[in-house]
């Protein structure tokens, strides 16, 4: 969304402590046509000016005599104060622009100072300051219609009406809308009740009652005629819809096809979706989900644990969306060095770094018109998530090197482990992006919350390892299946299949029994204990052993091995590369 900009009623803030610096940005920006720019040459005259005037982009240079520009920008984030800052130094580094970033910095700029650098960044802080303006304008809207969706998340749906405090029709899913076309009703928003025609008759007196009582209307179930006059059974259930604030908003009405409902629990529930494996209650809750999200072009972010399978969720919203035939680009973000990850998403001109020798474009290039998957979106920098929210924002990207702006057609599908929210609140990662990522979320649920998945999953992973290792494995010992229903699976599905893959290669039968299982699953033993201090990697000569054993221990699980092993998981893929070490042959050797 790009928001036009009034550039003659822009006010600007040019703080620098040398004249000529100072007055040249402001010529700079005067010439562009943005006004009134006013100019401060130390920490207390901009302070002033910002408590005298309302300012749409602050621009001041880091070192100053006395108070520097960090401290003018802690200053300006501790009160309060919402525009954009784009920081100046002469002497650019990783820590400064850490800190930067980290107080809030829209960006910052190295001298010399180009004109177009300066016009460039100041367009895009506006256009970001300007868009989130609009957007507090939109907050109540929004909110009304969030609650609506969670509502709507939240009921067991088939039919759904939303309907306001004066009996309109507010809002209807799809299903409500072909069950009404079938009746020959059409566009019913914003039409009284009483107006639909008789096919809505039977839930008037539900939604009246709410109405009057704010009160839910229990479940109940009505004889309702369908298009064709064929009669059925329908639960009907009413609630009051209310804001934050205790607001009331109107109700929401569902009606459920029970014999329709009754007919699918006979033939049984999905075990499958895609490559999505279960037939478990939580697992239901996934399809539907993917199902209805899948068809929506918006940003989805995928929560679970390590091996839960949030990559296979991401393949199968692509699969259910109308981007089926485009690329879907995958990214892992804690396996990319976090030097080369902005280069390896946004891509690069040749020459724009030492090594980069011809034009790169980009995972994000690669995915236009498809769906960009971004893997372990919680351990990405500072720096890059101001990038991703620029990107996010705009849809528009600046290659490393390069002055001229991309737009692409991108989904993108973001996926972590981390709990976002604590770090939101850490100042670990930044809430307008958590926010930005985070319009819809699915949730995977661990193996051991999965009810009988497990058996369904054993089965599978037999099939599939047997064929690939051409045996005759046809199944499993119920006493090595106990054993494995009586695992907690730290690792999930991954550690699983791991398990799986090693008792199908020990496997010399035409059955897996408790022999060809870990010890560490046969005997119960409780999970290693994590390392002290002391035990963690200190000598060289240790390091690739170490590694080597706890993926052992951990049956290839990454992220546990390296809170095993005390260090970092980015630190751990960088030595999984330094020794050339691959933890499927670990787990299979």
């Amino acid at each position: 969304m790009m928001v036009d900009l009034e550039k003659g009623n822009t006010a600007i803030l040019v703080v620098d402590d040398e004249e000529s610096l100072r007055l040249t940005f402001q010529m700079f920006l005067v010439r562009e046509g943005y006004g009134p720019v006013e100019v401060a040459s130390t920490y207390e005259e901009a302070l002033a000016l910002i408590d005298q005037h309302d300012f749409d982009l602050v621009v001041s240079d880091i070192v100053m005599d006395g108070a520097s520009g960090i401290d003018l920008l802690r200053t300006i984030k501790e009160k309060g104060v919402a525009c954009p800052v784009v920081m100046v130094t002469g002497y650019p580094n990783i820590n400064t622009a850490s800190e930067a970033v980290r107080l809030g910095a829209f960006d910052y700029l190295a001298k010399p100072v180009k004109k177009e650098d300066l016009l460039r960044t100041a367009r895009m802080a506006l256009q970001q300051y300007a868009l989130l303006n609009a957007n507090n304008l939109l907050v109540q809207e929004k909110d009304r219609y969030r609650k609506y969706l969670e509502a709507v998340f939240r009921s067991v749906r088939e039919l759904i009406f939303t309907v306001d405090p004066q009996r309109r029709i507010v809002e209807f899913n799809g299903n409500a809308a072909r069950w009404l076309a079938g009746f020959g009703v059409e566009d019913i928003s914003g039409r009284q009740l009483t107006d639909v025609g008789p096919c809505l008759e039977s839930f008037v007196a539900d939604i009246d009652s709410v109405l009057a009582n704010q009160q839910e209307v229990p479940e109940h179930r009505l004889e309702l005629a369908d298009q064709a006059g064929q009669p059925g059974v329908y639960r009907v259930s009413a609630v009051p819809l209310t804001s934050d604030a205790g607001v009331f908003l109107g109700v929401v009405l569902v009606a459920r096809d029970v014999s329709r409902l009754e007919a699918l629990e006979k033939k049984g529930r999905r075990d499958r979706l895609h490559r999505l494996i279960g037939s478990s209650r939580p697992m239901q809750t996934v399809y539907t989900l993917i199902e209805n999200v899948g068809k929506v072009d918006t940003t989805v972010l995928i929560y679970g644990e390590s091996g839960t399978g949030k990559e296979l969720v991401a393949e199968a919203l692509h699969a259910e969306s109308p981007r089926r035939d485009m690329p879907l680009v995958k990214v892992d973000c804690t396996a990319i060095p976090e030097n080369l990850l902005e280069s390896e998403l946004f891509g690069h001109r040749k020459g724009a770094f030492t090594g980069a020798d011809r034009d790169r474009e980009g995972r994000i290039l690669s995915a236009d018109g498809g769906t960009l998957f971004l893997d372990e979106i919680g351990d990405i920098s500072p720096m890059m998530q101001l990038r991703l929210l620029r990107f996010l924002q705009e849809r528009t990207f600046y290659p490393v090197g390069r002055d001229r702006s991309i737009t692409v057609d991108v989904r993108v599908v973001a996926a972590t482990n981390a709990d976002l929210r604590h770090k939101v609140q850490s100042g670990a990662f930044r809430e307008d992006l958590y926010y930005r990522l985070k319009v819809v979320d699915i949730v995977m649920p661990p193996l051991r919350e999965r009810e009988k998945d497990l058996d369904i999953l054993v089965h599978m992973f037999i099939g599939r390892f047997s064929t690939r290792l051409r045996k005759e494995i046809t199944g499993i010992s119920d006493q090595a299946l106990q054993v494995l229903r009586d695992h907690d699976w730290p690792g999930n599905v991954r550690e699983l299949e791991h398990v799986l893959e090693r008792a199908c290669v020990l496997c010399d039968t035409t059955t897996i029994t408790s022999d060809h299982l870990p010890l560490e699953l046969q005997e119960k033993e409780r999970p290693a204990r994590p390392l002290q201090p002391a035990e963690k990697l200190l000598e060289e000569e240790n390091e690739e052993v170490r590694i080597i054993n706890t993926l052992s221990r951990t049956f290839g699980n990454k992220a546990q091995a390296a809170r095993l092993l005390g260090i970092d998981r980015s630190t751990l893929y960088r030595k999984l590369k330094l020794y050339n070490i691959d933890p499927d042959a670990v787990v299979a050797s």
